[in-house]
Order: C-alpha cells, then structure tokens, then sequence
C-alpha cells in the first residue's frame, strides 16, 4: 500500500494527518482487502524517505523496518532531533554519490542509535534512474524484516 505526506511533508494540519494515517487507516483498510497487516515496514524517497523514518520515530517499535532512498534529511530537523527513537527499529539508508543529499544522509548514518541494516552510496544523482537500482536491494531486505519468523 502507498501514501503520500503531500503538501504537509507529514506533518499534521487540523484533521490531515498523514502519519495518523499511515498508523491507523492504512492497515486497517489491507486487513479488510485480506492482507495480514500485522507485519509492517515503511519506504519511501526524498521527502517519502524523510517521511518513513520520522513516522518510525514517532511510533517506536511499530514497524519491522524503516527504508529510505535519498531521504530529504538535514541536521537539526525531526528525523535527527529524534533519531535515538529509532532504537529497535531496522534502518536501511541508500543514498547516490551525486546526491545532493549524501553528506546528510551519511551523517544520519552515523547518528543512528544502532549500525543501519544497510547504508549503501553508489553513483547516481537524486532521481528515479538511481531509486530504481536500489529498490531490490531495499525490497530483499523489507522482504526478510517482513517474513514470519521461522518455527
């Protein structure tokens, strides 16, 4: 399932609140379609990366892992304020070393409670050209985060 944070890069605003929906509407709407929404993880890029990690932060321990391509990310703002809340919870950080991005997200790399699961930089620049040559790396590993635990 997708969801945007749109015009409020998901922050909430009167009744629009996208994390609340992500939390409580979006699996709420799978499990009525069938889907088991008992196992949860978040990706996203650029500002949907800055939005999977802050929505990992602001419910701790939600989700099964936390991926983000190029996330928009600069230090001093939410997702680095609150960055010990990621404790517990699986980080992959991809990020290309023509991105503009790349200083920040490695420094968030750094900052992370716990060693991410994964923090890749190869070439490429802030666009779809480069997300998509990193999205079966990323789908593997949320693939595993998500997959029942062996009995």
């Amino acid at each position: 399932a997708g969801a945007t944070g749109g015009r409020l890069s998901w922050r909430a605003a009167g009744d629009d609140d996208p994390q609340r929906m992500v939390r409580e509407e979006v699996p709420t709407w799978c499990a009525r379609r069938g889907f088991d929404s008992s196992r949860l993880a978040v990706w996203g890029w650029s500002m949907g990366g800055f939005g999977a990690l802050l929505l990992a932060e602001t419910y701790p321990k939600w989700l099964r892992m936390a991926a983000a391509f190029s996330p928009a990310v600069s230090p001093g703002d939410a997702v680095f304020t609150g960055v010990e809340k990621l404790r517990g919870t699986p980080v992959g950080l991809w990020c290309g070393r023509q991105d503009n991005f790349l200083s920040d997200v490695r420094a968030l790399a750094r900052a992370l409670p716990e060693e991410p699961v994964r923090a890749a930089w190869a070439d490429g620049r802030h666009n779809f050209g480069y997300w998509g040559t990193v999205i079966p790396d990323a789908f593997a590993l949320i693939g595993a985060a998500l997959s029942p635990p062996r009995t």
